[in-house]
């Protein structure tokens, strides 16, 4: 197949200003320097003023010497953690920003979906958006025509179409434009992880489109996601980026595990702030989070399936709110979300207090449900329906954990069981009366 990407020692630099504190001039120095001065007869007796502070920079390369091609109908997840240049390698080949060294040839049209609204006139309504990002990708009025229906049914939007897209919610904003991005026949396809703004069955939906577009149509599709099970379900082939080089560039399969042991290997079983009063928000800061048995000591890894473990977090609150909440996610050695979990899950009578100053809040992992296996903890908060504090997907704290044995009792399962979860379930029978 013909190459439609070529990227050769590409970088991307960015200054970044710094203010350092300079000492002030004492008014003694003022004094005795107008004294000195005056008896040499300069005019002017006074220093000039110079600021506290004293600008200094810093070259920062967010890419640097990235090399790698794309044969059409590719399709390629670009994975690593946040700042590893997963978005600015992504903006480059949209052309929305220009490299600093390198080159980028692209051969056919590129369709990108990068942030939520991107693209759209918050002014114009859906129907108008729709046709502006025709015209935008060089179609003419009536290719869009043919394509208008199928893209109005694919976001669901229809009862909107005429509404601005300014009063669309997140989620309606990213069903329109992946729609649009998808239907509108780009030749290459460049997604990021806007997707998961989305919600599951949305996401599923836009999975099975792009592979669509990619076996069938022989379209190429470049997708950045934290979502380690969508990227498997995707991508032929990884490229691992951190620190803005490429690690690798394999088979999707070890991509994703060369990418999941360097996450797993930044956290331990137990998260301890070094600063206590540091805030790492304007709500809370974190002081501990850790697997501990009831009486909050740290329990040392793996922990068999059948005992109590709890995951305690203790935190300094700073201001508060009656819409926070704080929990955790549970993701997989794959970085597959299994579940998560927030102080708020019970009916609101049984929500633990949150006051200011210190807190500690503790919840039991359900025994007996997890399967053998690798799993991370991450730190979440939210003030509900607001705004998230720490999302998902972002580099929180986080520890890890193991889970080796007890699995049940049953002389048949004495190792580990398939799936995600291995449940131990109560079966009767059941008699005719």
């Amino acid at each position: 197949m013909s190459t439609v990407i070529t990227v050769e020692n590409l970088g991307k630099r960015y200054t970044l200003h710094h203010k350092q504190r300079e000492q002030y001039t004492a008014l003694r120095d003022v004094i005795a320097n107008s004294v000195k001065r005056f008896g040499k007869k300069i005019l002017s007796p006074f220093t000039p003023y110079s600021s506290p502070f004293a600008a200094s920079q810093e070259d920062f390369w967010a890419l640097k010497d990235v090399s790698f091609e794309v044969k059409q109908g590719d399709r390629i997840g670009i994975i690593g953690r946040n700042g590893a240049g997963k978005s600015t390698l992504l903006k480059i080949l949209s052309r929305i920003t220009e490299p600093t060294t390198g080159s980028v040839r692209i051969r056919g049209r590129v369709a990108s979906l990068l942030e939520v609204g991107t693209g759209f006139h918050p002014e114009l309504t859906g129907r108008e958006n729709i046709f502006l990002n025709g015209a935008i990708l060089g179609m003419s009025r009536v290719e869009i025509k043919k394509k208008f229906d199928e893209i109005v049914d694919f976001a669901e939007i229809e009862k909107f179409l005429d509404t601005p897209v300014k009063r669309y919610s997140s989620g309606m904003y990213v069903r329109l434009a992946f729609a649009v991005a998808a239907h509108l026949e780009p030749e290459i396809l460049i997604v990021d992880e806007v997707l998961a703004v989305g919600d599951a069955q949305f996401q599923k939906k836009c999975l099975g489109k792009m592979e669509d577009v990619s076996n069938r149509e022989g379209r190429t599709v470049l997708f950045v996601s934290h979502n380690m099970a969508a990227v498997q379900q995707l991508c032929q082939r990884g490229i691992v980026l951190a620190n803005g080089a490429i690690v690798e560039d394999v088979h999707i399969d070890q991509a994703i595990k060369t990418y999941t042991s360097g996450v797993k290997s930044t956290a331990g079983s137990e998260w301890l702030s070094d600063h206590y009063t540091q805030p790492l928000n304007r709500y809370f800061s974190l002081y501990r989070l850790a697997i501990t048995d009831e009486f909050g000591t740290s329990l040392s890894m793996p922990v068999r399936n059948d005992i109590d473990h709890y995951v305690t977090v203790e935190f300094d609150q700073k201001k508060v709110d009656i819409s926070f909440q704080i929990g955790f996610a549970v993701y997989d050695s794959h970085n597959t979300l299994i579940f998560w979990s927030f102080n708020t899950d019970m009916s609101e009578d049984s929500w633990p207090r949150i006051i200011l100053g210190y807190n500690a809040l503790r919840i039991s992992l359900p025994k007996n449900l997890l399967n053998e296996g690798a799993y991370r903890i991450v730190l979440l908060a939210a003030c509900y329906h607001r705004e998230w504090i720490l999302r998902p997907d972002d580099d929180n704290p986080s520890i890890d954990f193991e889970i080796h044995g007890g699995l049940s009792r049953s002389p048949y399962w004495y190792e580990k069981r398939r799936g995600i979860f291995a449940p131990v379930l109560c079966w009767q029978a059941v008699t005719k009366g």
